[in-house]
């Protein structure tokens, strides 16, 4: 007899986003139902193995992501972008608040032509809601290098509140979503 478990009926997918301070990204992600887990990570640059201090310098090409797996039969790749418009300013070129650099860049990453397509569509929708004041500058691209970062990122704001970042930037954007409905 086979004996099945809950999440052996889960669909795992994985979108990989940058949207400023990757902690801030992992922050919002793991508060949303149907995201299995958040890890930090680096995506996009040009050398093997970056470390947060190289691409913290921007001379990497290495964006600030989250790599985000979620169960798709509890919450959809598009679903997940709504999320991703929501939570920072697209509109931003190469910053996110005091975030500056193009480590901070908008970016999908794509992982194959579905989410392409999906990405491409949301991100004309977004545009569309005139939600924002400036046109949308974030990047779609499929996902040719990923590092995940040094291990010390892992849960930062849950592990880190009192934190005067988490405190003063991750804290209100947080504070923000729940009001507009976000999280559960």
């Amino acid at each position: 007899m086979i004996v099945m478990g809950i999440n052996d009926m889960a669909k795992s997918e994985i979108a990989t986003l940058g949207g400023g301070c990757f902690w801030c990204i992992e922050a919002v992600f793991q508060r949303i139902d149907g995201v299995l887990s958040v890890k930090p990570g680096y995506a996009g640059g040009n050398t093997e193995n970056p470390t947060y201090k190289e691409v913290c310098s921007g001379t990497t090409g290495y964006a600030e992501v989250a790599k985000i797996e979620f169960d798709s039969t509890k919450i959809s790749y598009s679903q997940i972008l709504n999320v991703f418009w929501q939570s920072h300013d697209p509109t931003t070129l190469n910053r996110q608040g005091n975030d500056v650099g193009t480590q901070y860049r908008s970016v999908i990453f794509f992982h194959n032509n579905e989410q392409k397509d999906i990405a491409e569509k949301s991100k004309i929708a977004a545009e569309r809601s005139k939600y924002w004041d400036g046109n949308i500058v974030t990047e779609i691209t499929i996902l040719n290098k990923y590092h995940d970062a040094e291990d010390y990122h892992d849960n930062y704001y849950n592990d880190n509140p009192n934190q005067p970042y988490c405190l003063f930037v991750i804290k209100p954007k947080l504070d923000k979503l729940e009001k507009q409905g976000l999280f559960d």
